[in-house]
């Protein structure tokens, strides 16, 4: 059977749906932080369609080829926190600057990447532990997006209810049916938004890339710290969570050199995804995980098509109300959220310990240095476990500590 005749054959509408989800929930919410990133450096129309478009492109041929190769359901993203922290600190900066330190940020994740040394560090990390991580990551979405109970409820009604419904008697298709009932729901009480489209279609404008002192030190370190911290490192661990072995040198490296080589058109930071991508990664995309990589595919579709037409897709996208994003983000991550609590829950208390403080420190949105709760919590976790866990020179060889039994369930 040729290539495209098994991919076609793997295709299912639950992982097309979830990787659309996936893209179209970047798009509609964390996108937001990204346009303000651009007003922060004060980029005008056409640079800031060029930005879209980078990211955009990125995202999507990453997420193609990756997911191809690998067989791994691969979501690429833009990295949210590395655009937060541009919004504080671009201000004293040319666009041309910035565009160095992008280079620079995008070349470092790359070389770190390639030689491995951060995947190295990630599988020293226990299993139980990066299962709390996902868990520390996912459920602050799913607790928030309760409240939209109490400013639109019959949007947040429709789309819980069908989704339970559609668990109960359609289980592959819940997902897409609390889509539609949350939009069909938040057409007719009027609900959408009027956004007029800023941008037409998208295309790359080139800048030669200025590479000064003070922007290495303020823009580039911390977004490469804040990269790899705050989206690498949750990204592998998700996957790793999922039940995969992902190739962090391919990964990481190939992602790293396509971001550095669209920083000139404007992309600050393209990833491996964490939130969104676990729509895609979770049971909710496909029963077969094997069949999962179809939703790394229609989620690099999705993003291509609107790198294409930049803005009359982002403003569509954009007038979706926040709680009906929120609470169909919300009900897709359930059961990724669900498997990653019963992957971090251990009979060893202190392996548990470990797995409950990264739980606990991931889930206060703790920000030190500008990185974010997620690092902090697989940092203090794996202290945690060092600590308690003593290496045991002296247990019988085939014997199993808890944390290589933990990884190899993990890994089932």
């Amino acid at each position: 059977m040729s290539r495209g005749a098994a991919v076609l054959r793997d295709v299912s509408v639950s992982a097309v749906v979830a990787g659309c989800l996936s893209a179209v929930i970047n798009f509609a919410g964390p996108f937001l932080i990204v346009l303000e990133a651009t007003r922060a450096a004060g980029l005008n129309e056409a640079q800031t369609a060029s930005w879209v478009w980078a990211l955009s492109i990125g995202n999507g041929v990453c997420s193609i080829v990756l997911s191809l190769f690998t067989r791994i359901p691969v979501i690429v993203a833009w990295s949210t926190p590395g655009a937060a922290l541009l919004i504080a600190s671009l201000g004293g900066f040319s666009f041309a600057e910035a565009v160095g330190a992008f280079l620079v940020a995008s070349v470092a994740a790359a070389i770190v990447g390639c030689t491995g040394w951060f995947g190295w560090l990630l599988s020293k990390v226990p299993g139980p532990v990066l299962q709390a991580l996902l868990a520390g990551i996912l459920l602050p979405f799913v607790i928030t997006a309760a409240g939209a109970f109490a400013s639109a409820p019959l949007i947040a009604g429709s789309i819980v209810v069908t989704f339970f419904i559609g668990k109960r008697f359609f289980d592959r298709f819940a997902v897409l049916a609390a889509l539609a009932a949350g939009l069909v729901v938040t057409w007719s009480t009027g609900s959408f938004k009027v956004v007029a489209p800023s941008l037409m279609l998208g295309g790359p404008v080139f800048t030669m890339p200025v590479f000064t002192p003070a922007a290495l030190v303020s823009v580039a370190l911390p977004l490469f710290i804040v990269t790899m911290a705050s989206q690498n490192a949750p990204g592998l661990a998700l996957l790793h969570s999922q039940g995969y072995q992902p190739n962090d040198r391919l990964l990481v490296g190939m992602i790293s050199a396509v971001s550095a080589a669209l920083a000139p058109f404007g992309a600050h930071g393209i990833n491996l995804g964490a939130i969104t991508a676990a729509i895609a990664l979770g049971p909710e995309s496909h029963p077969d995980r094997a069949k999962r990589y179809i939703a790394g595919l229609s989620g690099g579709l999705t993003y291509l098509l609107v790198g294409s037409f930049g803005g009359v897709l982002v403003a569509g996208f954009q007038a979706i109300p926040a709680e009906t994003v929120s609470v169909v983000a919300a009900v897709a991550l359930l059961g990724s959220a669900l498997t990653a609590l019963k992957g971090a829950m251990t009979s060893d208390a202190r392996t548990g310990l470990a797995a409950i403080t990264t739980l606990a420190v991931t889930m206060s949105g703790l920000v030190l240095f500008s990185v974010g709760a997620a690092f902090w919590g697989l940092v203090g976790g794996t202290a945690v476990y060092v600590l308690l866990t003593p290496r045991r020179l002296s247990a019988p060889t085939g014997d199993p500590t808890d944390a290589e039994r933990a990884a190899a369930a993990m890994a089932k």
